[in-house]
């Protein structure tokens, strides 16, 4: 999966990984997108790190936010 590649070596807890990766996947699932390795899924999964980064620890907050700042609906 895109999201854990990008996590590797990060210092999230594994509360906070699947935090994202549940927000990763909301984030897909909205978008009518499947996970696969291709740019548009990897750039979705640095959004979707860049706003937790932020302080939002909640998934379904994190996809709302990343959809809305990705313009992508």
């Amino acid at each position: 999966m895109t999201i854990n590649r990008l996590l590797a070596g990060s210092t999230y807890t594994e509360k906070e990984r699947n935090s994202l990766n549940w927000a990763y996947r909301l984030t897909l699932e909205s978008l009518g997108l499947v996970e696969r390795g291709d740019p548009l899924c990897e750039f979705i999964a640095r959004k979707v790190i860049e706003v937790r980064a932020r302080g939002v620890t909640n998934a379904s907050a994190i996809s709302r936010l990343a959809i809305k700042e990705l313009k992508l609906n």
